[in-house]
């Protein structure tokens, strides 16, 4: 009986592993879609494609939003564009609450995905919160001014991303002795953080 009965709780969970994360995504993907032909009604009439359908299409919101971020991307890239942005910095930069939230922000997301600087491109692991645990960190650049001037050694500026969310995280200054560079990217350290350590890249000594 006591076999039997570990059978089904054995079944149980594997059945769990299945359906829970399957559903979990085709929740979250429908959420988006969802959010996104929400979005989309904002648009006059004469642009909203459902005036020229003969019914709606789930999920249309989320290709015209595609569609509308890679044609931004596409004016960014030409000169015009280029104007154009550097003009609304430009006045974005003269608004104290506003530039102190989009600027940050602007300048994380070309330092990961334009690789633009020196930062966000090294990967260490550090002894953190305490001595005997280690967590996850990306070289953001070398330590100066007066934060260097107050310590001895060689101080190493490093942004430790949270779980799941790794745009959030937090900054501290690290002795450079103390870090262990790691082989993994950028990109592979971030799935590692945000699957909570489920997701490991591979490695070769």
């Amino acid at each position: 009986m006591k076999t039997f009965k570990n059978r089904i709780k054995a079944h149980l969970l594997t059945g769990l592993l299945v359906v829970v994360p399957i559903g979990l995504t085709i929740y979250i993907l429908t959420f988006v879609v969802s959010y996104m032909d929400r979005f989309i009604k904002f648009l006059p009439p004469k642009y909203h494609p459902d005036t020229y359908l003969p019914f709606h299409i789930p999920g249309l919101g989320l290709l015209v939003t595609l569609f509308v971020i890679l044609l931004i991307g596409v004016l960014t890239r030409n000169i015009i564009g280029k104007k154009l942005i550097a003009s609304g910095e430009r006045i974005f930069e003269k608004i104290p609450l506003v530039r102190n939230i989009y600027l940050p922000i602007k300048q994380m997301f070309e330092a990961i995905f334009l690789q633009k600087s020196d930062s966000f491109k090294r990967v260490v692991l550090l002894e953190y919160p305490r001595k005997g645990i280690y967590t996850i960190g990306m070289v953001t650049g070398v330590t100066q001014g007066e934060i260097q001037a107050k310590t001895e050694k060689k101080m190493i500026n490093i942004f430790v991303p949270t779980t799941p969310n790794p745009t959030s995280g937090f900054y501290i200054a690290v002795p450079e002795e103390d870090l262990f560079e790691l082989k993994m990217t950028v990109q592979e350290a971030f799935k590692l953080i945000v699957s909570g350590g489920t997701i490991v890249p591979p490695y070769k000594k």
